[in-house]
């Protein structure tokens, strides 16, 4: 049964992977590599790990997601769409002018977007404030923050893996895309972050490293996660940039590049036989 639930969960992926190529490809801009690196996490968290509700979007018990990677947004839009949060037919609108799916998430826009992110490095402090605020509260939700490796050279992220622990929000889990790649090059190059688990481990964190692509994986890191008591948690998860089409993965020519015709055709016909 376990194995038919990750098979499901990777046939969803994969659809929503020819989602994200057709947006972007229709609006000829968006950042394909960073939104195919976390589908399958996104995928998983959607289907089977969050409390979620398309039909009461603000319902005061949901889990929330904050995408801080704000520029896989394409991602964040698939998904939104695939559970009905809005129209599948919406997704051709992405980055057009007047739509609410621009190239990140703006909240009071969409339904289902939690806040408005893309200046990077803010996402958890947000998904601490929201953390923080069910705990005093009472409520039993859970926050989950999606951030980028690349993102993480922001100061305010440290700050954030500071207080965090400090106030035992166990409610709160943090998924860091490790791709390897930002959009000036690769992250060891840029501003390496080795050792990385040690890191979180130093602030206080539960630290669990998975392979990103591996439902399996993904799947029992949650698991783990929302059995964690007294502290938060990061999932790091290692991830190909590009995932799922041969000449994007760990190209970064594709962070914030549109396929063209060519590209595109031959990009689908992976992704549809994959």
């Amino acid at each position: 049964m376990l194995l038919n639930q990750e098979v499901i969960l990777e046939n969803l992926a994969a659809k929503l992977r020819i989602d994200i190529l057709k947006m972007i490809f229709e609006a000829q801009s968006g950042h394909p590599g960073g939104s195919f690196s976390a589908i399958d996490m996104m995928t998983a968290l959607y289907s089977k790990v969050m409390k979620h509700d398309p039909q009461n979007p603000d319902s005061p018990d949901r889990d929330r997601f904050i995408l801080s990677k704000g520029h896989a947004a394409p991602a964040l839009y698939a998904i939104l769409a695939h559970h009905g949060y809005f129209p599948q037919e919406n997704l051709k609108t992405l980055r057009k002018m007047g739509s609410p799916l621009q190239g990140h998430p703006e909240k009071n826009k969409l339904p289902g977007v939690e806040a408005s992110t893309g200046s990077l490095g803010q996402g958890i402090s947000i998904g601490i404030g929201m953390a923080l605020a069910g705990k005093l509260d009472g409520k039993n939700y859970r926050t989950y923050v999606l951030v980028g490796d690349g993102e993480i050279n922001e100061g305010q992220v440290w700050e954030a893996a500071l207080f965090a622990p400090n106030h035992q929000l166990d409610h709160l889990v943090v998924i860091l895309d490790h791709n390897g790649q930002q959009l000036d090059g690769s992250v060891q190059e840029i501003m390496p972050l080795d050792p990385l688990a040690e890191k979180w481990r130093a602030f206080g964190w539960n630290v669990i490293e998975i392979n990103g692509h591996r439902m399996n994986e993904i799947l029992d890191a949650f698991e783990k996660a929302g059995s964690t008591r007294g502290k938060p948690t990061i999932i790091i998860a290692k991830t190909i940039k590009g995932k799922g089409v041969s000449f994007m993965e760990n190209n970064n020519e594709f962070h914030g590049m549109a396929p063209n015709k060519e590209q595109f055709t031959l990009a689908l016909q992976e992704l549809e036989h994959a």
